[in-house]
């Protein structure tokens, strides 16, 4: 059975290094990165809300193909909302896919340091736009709570508590959530 993999966090708290990992240990998995996407989308800067909405219309569109033909996805996103997640899950429902939805968590304080180190090295052009989006570290530590609260909401949401430079520890840890 394909798994329909939802790699939510915060930024920099190691979402796009952990679904890497992910399809590069378990072929022909799709790392649908929604910031992508939207990324491939014309002058998407104009209309950040409207492009993400196609973005995920997109993605949404690529894992349904990708579940059908029993292909894993993994999507790594900040969801700060339930309606992607539950969109999601109705996908998975939908193709016989697994769902599993999977919260990277550090500390507000080490979350807003991470971010400022990986802009500082921003070598993905995801990180620089990630950057360039925030609106600050106020903006990030309300994206924070935002997500801690719903993830109190979200009974089958598994949380794996990450640390900075503990790459390996975290993807045992998110590999645990799937068995």
């Amino acid at each position: 059975m394909p798994r329909l993999i939802a790699l939510n966090g915060p930024p920099a708290c190691g979402k796009s290094t952990l679904a890497r990992l992910y399809a590069e240990d378990h072929p022909f998995t799709l790392n649908l990165d929604i910031d992508r996407i939207r990324g491939l989308l014309g002058a998407w800067r104009d209309d950040t809300a409207k492009a993400g909405r196609l973005a995920r219309e997109l993605a949404t569109s690529a894992a349904r193909t990708h579940l059908l033909a029993g292909h894993d996805v993994i999507v790594p996103q900040f969801l700060g909302r339930a309606d992607f997640l539950e969109r999601l899950e109705a996908l998975a429902a939908e193709t016989a896919a697994g769902f599993h939805e999977i919260v990277l968590l550090d500390t507000k304080e080490n979350v807003l340091r991470r971010f400022a180190e990986r802009t500082r090295e921003a070598a993905e052009p995801e990180h620089v736009e990630a950057h360039e989006t925030s609106g600050g570290p106020g903006q990030l530590a309300a994206m924070y709570d935002r997500l801690v609260a719903l993830v109190a909401t979200r009974p089958n949401a598994a949380v794996v508590h990450t640390s900075a430079g503990r790459i390996q520890q975290a993807y045992e840890g998110l590999l645990a959530q799937l068995t």
